[in-house]
């Protein structure tokens, strides 16, 4: 499923490694649009509910983030 993950970001924000980055709201390489883009490929791509509680830095920051967030609103 990460491999999933990791193929949608790269299709939602062209340009970002989001293997190599661990701080992608820390050092502004995602900013707001880019964040609400990820969510809604996310949830679309994964058939999933992202609230307002999950859009916090920890969780946008790095892959292993979004990848956290994703598992814990699938469920495994």
């Amino acid at each position: 499923m990460k491999e999933q993950l990791l193929k949608c970001l790269k299709e939602a924000c062209p340009g970002i490694d989001f293997e190599k980055e661990n701080q992608l709201v820390d050092n502004s390489i995602l900013d707001s649009l880019s964040i609400m883009t990820i969510i809604a490929a996310m949830m679309e791509t994964f058939e999933i509910e992202i609230d307002a509680d999950d859009i916090v830095a920890d969780n946008f920051n790095s892959l292993d983030g979004l990848f956290g967030l994703l598992c814990r609103k699938k469920g495994e």
